[in-house]
């Protein structure tokens, strides 16, 4: 069965279209506006071996939020769709990823309970033309919209390049672990029966 999903969603403030393979080589083709955001995307569908493409408008002559809000809920919707009856995935994953000077970490649970914490302290306001303070608005439209409780936590570091690029990398490396197949996982990993 393949792990796909394609979504498009078009407001009055961005166009965006998305596809992921979740059982991919880590190809990616991502044109978002936003260079800064483009470069993340790229490292998590490569430290996340996700093919994943973006292709979006969105309104930058005002800022790169809506665009890159708006991008992280397709991500999520995608995700949440490719996972379909999430049946036989490791469900959990979590990664610790060091970038120069700075540790960052990223836990999850696929648990259809959406919940972001977000612990990082990001000493530049900008990245490009992306404000930092974006990074968070992201992985929370990310989390909500694929059912996603996400955890991030900046152990230490300074360069604000070097700590967004951690976070990304782990939240790939995070993801592609508990979306792997477990055969020994009979229907999905809860006692509850469902996710």
């Amino acid at each position: 069965m393949e792990r796909k999903a394609q979504i498009s969603r078009k407001t009055g403030e961005t166009e965006i279209k998305l596809d992921i393979n979740l059982d991919g080589s880590g190809k990616s083709s991502i044109d978002t506006g936003v260079g800064f955001l483009n470069h993340m995307l790229e490292l998590f569908a490569k430290h996340g071996l996700f093919d994943l493409e973006v292709g979006a408008k969105g309104d930058l002559h005002v800022d790169a939020h809506h665009t890159v809000e708006d991008v992280g809920i397709v991500l999520g919707q995608a995700i949440k769709e490719a996972l379909g009856d999430k049946k036989s995935i490791k469900r959990y994953g979590s990664c610790f990823v060091p970038m120069d000077e700075s540790l960052a970490l990223v836990a999850l649970d696929l648990s259809g309970r959406p919940f972001l914490v977000f612990d990082v302290n990001l000493p530049a306001e900008k990245l490009g033309n992306m404000e930092t303070e974006l990074v968070e608005e992201f992985f929370r439209a990310v989390a909500f919209n694929a059912g996603m409780n996400l955890h991030i936590k900046l152990l230490y570091g300074s360069n604000t390049h070097h700590i967004v690029e951690a976070i990304f990398k782990a939240f790939g490396r995070a993801l592609d672990q508990a979306v792997t197949i477990d055969e020994r996982i009979n229907g999905v990993m809860s006692t509850k029966g469902s996710l």
